[in-house]
């Protein structure tokens, strides 16, 4: 859903913007664009994983919700990712920043997940998720980008090869495997049910 507004904003307008509202907002093509309300199940998973990472060991100053990543392409300008697992570069890069936002210039995050909502193949949400963000993580050089699909019953672990990414698809009790993190240990159902099973 898009918002009415009378000019296109800049990602400086975007990111000081505020309508005193929970509403989520991208910036698509200088429009913001309402992400919608999160299901309960989405937010779980995205906090189990949070969790889990910090199990880990990865430090808390590089897992964060609610940072956005800047992007060219014609659908968006920046994004905001479920989960996001930042490189020592990327964390250093937007510490003291006054906007969590990972600008073109910085240095990529190590991994970002995004948790689809429920959609169609050619609906909004699955076209942002398996599309859209598929190719603009690519051109940023995120190594590596996970969608977790609940409706689908899918994990995938999209790997950067070149220019674009390599995929890996794990369904029920299949064990997660990520050339970023060899110690992880999930299965897909594990991460679908936010730890539930």
């Amino acid at each position: 859903m898009n918002l009415a507004t009378r000019q296109r904003m800049t990602l400086e307008e975007y990111l000081d913007y505020d309508d005193r509202t929970d509403i989520r907002y991208e910036l698509v093509d200088g429009v913001l664009v309402e992400m919608g309300a999160e299901s309960t199940l989405n937010t779980q998973i995205a906090m189990f994983l949070l969790l889990h990472f910090a199990g880990l060991g990865v430090p808390a100053y590089r897992l964060a919700n609610k940072h956005k990543i800047a992007v060219t392409s014609r659908q968006a300008t920046a994004r905001e990712p479920d989960l996001i697992v930042h490189s020592e570069e990327s964390a250093a890069a937007i510490s003291g920043q006054s906007q969590a936002l990972l600008s073109v210039d910085m240095p990529a995050p190590t991994l970002v997940v995004e948790v689809v909502s429920p959609g169609e193949a050619g609906t909004d949400n699955y076209d942002r998720d398996y599309i859209e963000k598929r190719a603009e993580y690519a051109a940023r050089s995120i190594p590596e980008y996970g969608i977790a699909d609940p409706a689908r019953a899918v994990v995938l672990v999209l790997t950067l090869n070149g220019q674009s990414y390599q995929e890996q698809k794990f369904i029920g009790d299949r064990q997660i495997t990520s050339s970023a993190f060899s110690s992880l240990t999930l299965t897909a159902a594990q991460i679908l049910t936010a730890g539930k099973v």
